[in-house]
């Protein structure tokens, strides 16, 4: 059985905001254990992710949308959604048996596979939890987490996220953003180039001394999106040693939003030809976005098989599959996760 390496999902956010009784091993997600093991997966990546708009006494709303649409977050919203990340990273630990257990470095990764277990990894989405305070990455670290996506959709402490506005697409990193990747670097997390705007992205280039990672991003050249990468971005991405997960949310795989797994591929292989076959990996952002089933789409990480025979067809090789699937995503951490 082929190991897969999912670099990105939501789930232990779902199940925390669902309540109740589910958990890894009984739920309706796109992600449980029984799937996990039928996909042959090695490691999975668990997004602590905050919203921190909701965190606020009173948000201002976008009434067309009811979407929370902020000027500025406050210290006080940024505090309590770093407690909730705290949280979720405590939860994460809850759901250890004898079939998943925590991760924090390359070598418990294969002690874990060596005793047939997956391997679960903690990562956080939204660097602004650190509200400007340094030692907090060391209060994550200690709590596990070994990624950390560095901004969402709002502007932070660190820098601005990808955006449709010049200016805002253009931002670099804060000075306060170049000191986190390099103790980012010195501790041995992840730093996470997903959803950060162009300018922040070559600035994490240039700053990191290991190789970064975009978790869950795909090609721009093939939709579209702000969230996904360039092709000068991707060749960066390669040379650096760094890889880009192949998210699978419809509206960054085809400019129609109505997805099927050939579209997964297509991705795939303009990483390959753009980046070289060490850059593509999978993120899946599975259950961060309603996913329904649909024919020819995959809704369950249990049918992971349909994206590779997908890949098969469009011509990827067995070891560039095996590259994509894992060991690009397992060079990193080896560089990178201490």
């Amino acid at each position: 059985m082929m190991n897969l390496i999912d670099l990105h999902c939501d789930t232990i956010s779902r199940l925390m905001t669902a309540g109740g009784s589910h958990n890894l091993a009984d739920n309706d997600l796109s992600i449980d254990l029984g799937g996990m093991q039928k996909a042959g997966t090695l490691v999975q990546f668990f997004a602590c992710f905050v919203h921190a708009v909701s965190y606020e006494d009173a948000g201002l709303t976008d009434g067309s949308t009811g979407r929370h649409m902020p000027a500025q977050i406050s210290p006080k919203a940024w505090d309590r959604a770093y407690q909730a990340v705290l949280e979720m990273a405590g939860r994460i630990d809850g759901e250890q048996n004898d079939r998943i257990r925590t991760a924090h470095s390359y070598g418990e990764i294969r002690k874990n596979q060596e005793q047939g277990m997956i391997s679960a990894v903690k990562t956080a989405e939204e660097g602004g939890i650190l509200n400007g305070r340094l030692e907090r990455l060391e209060e994550l670290y200690d709590a596990g987490i070994r990624l950390i996506t560095l901004t969402w959709n709002y502007p932070n402490c660190l820098g601005f996220p990808n955006s449709r506005t010049g200016d805002i697409m253009e931002s670099g990193l804060t000075e306060f953003g170049f000191q986190a990747v390099e103790r980012m670097n010195e501790l041995g997390m992840i730093v996470d180039v997903s959803h950060l705007s162009d300018g922040g992205f070559w600035d994490c280039i240039k700053a990191s001394c290991v190789p970064v990672c975009a978790s869950h991003s795909n090609a721009r050249a093939l939709c579209p999106h702000p969230r996904n990468l360039t092709d000068e971005m991707l060749k960066a991405l390669g040379e650096k040693g760094g890889v880009a997960g192949l998210n699978f949310y419809p509206a960054f795989l085809c400019e129609n939003g109505v997805a099927v797994v050939d579209d997964i591929a297509r991705h795939a292989v303009h990483m390959i030809k753009t980046g070289g076959e060490d850059v593509a990996a999978v993120g899946t952002d599975f259950d961060g976005f309603d996913n329904e089933p649909h024919e020819g789409w995959i809704s369950h990480v249990s049918e992971m098989e349909l994206v590779w025979e997908a890949m098969r067809k469009r011509g990827i090789t067995p070891r560039q599959l095996d590259k994509v699937m894992s060991l690009n995503a397992l060079r990193v951490i080896r560089e990178a996760m201490k």
